[in-house]
């Protein structure tokens, strides 16, 4: 899909501050920094767009500017904590955004965290958010059947309960309801589903389906893993 001017908004969200790994945005897979990485898909895109990175710390936008992204404005402190929402990072960027009098009808948000995305999946996304009746879509994976809901178990006081009751029922993983979660690839979202009902995935969310295996990293591991993957992917 062509389209015309730039009603897309492409949002990186890039904070400074992790937990499981200091500074993870800046983190490499293959030799490149996850900014890099993400920076090289969106300049992939057909669709005519913006894209920024909305961070709070200087080494990351320093990162963002030398691999070809914008960085417009600096992401203020109070938005950048831990128990701060994808809501409230992609609701400020696109208030940032829109004072020049420019209104984007679309949003779409890449995570650097997701080094293995490829770029006809991001164009798949946006294409179904333009396309379909959606207020939003989200790419998802298959979860492996050891995740399934019905076989986790709650410790209480060391004692061993289900999560839920109906998990007592299954005997062989072929009873399971086939399920699947979302994989941070990508999201996408209409204006009006982000500041109208203040959600990231709407009522009516689309889904595109992701087969190869992705990761989010989150933790040192996820991060050799994906650097394993990478190396291998040819295989």
């Amino acid at each position: 899909i062509e389209m015309k001017g730039q009603e897309i908004l492409v949002v990186v969200p890039a904070r400074g501050g992790s937990k499981g790994i200091p500074l993870k945005n800046l983190s490499t897979v293959g030799g490149e920094s996850l900014i890099s990485l993400v920076a090289k898909v969106i300049n992939q895109l057909p669709m005519a767009h913006k894209a920024i990175v909305s961070t709070d710390h200087r080494d990351i936008a320093d990162e963002a500017i030398r691999v070809g992204l914008e960085v417009p404005f600096v992401r203020p402190v109070e938005l950048s904590g831990d128990s701060i929402s994808d809501v409230d990072v992609l609701t400020h960027a696109l208030e940032e955004m829109e004072q020049g009098n420019r209104v984007y009808k679309w949003i779409v948000m890449l995570q650097p965290t997701s080094p293995l995305r490829k770029v006809q999946q991001v164009i798949d996304t946006i294409n179904k958010l333009l396309t379909g009746k959606y207020d939003s879509v989200l790419t998802v994976s298959e979860t492996d059947s050891k995740s399934h809901p019905l076989k986790q178990l709650r410790l209480e006081s060391e004692r061993v309960r289900y999560f839920d009751d109906a998990g007592k029922a299954i005997i062989a993983r072929q009873q399971l309801e086939t399920l699947f979660h979302r994989n941070g690839v990508a999201y996408g979202m209409t204006r009006e589903c982000l500041l109208g009902q203040k959600v990231v995935i709407g009522n009516i969310c689309g889904s595109v389906l992701i087969h190869e295996p992705v990761i989010s990293i989150d933790t040192p591991l996820d991060l050799a893993y994906a650097n394993w993957l990478y190396t291998n992917k040819e295989n």
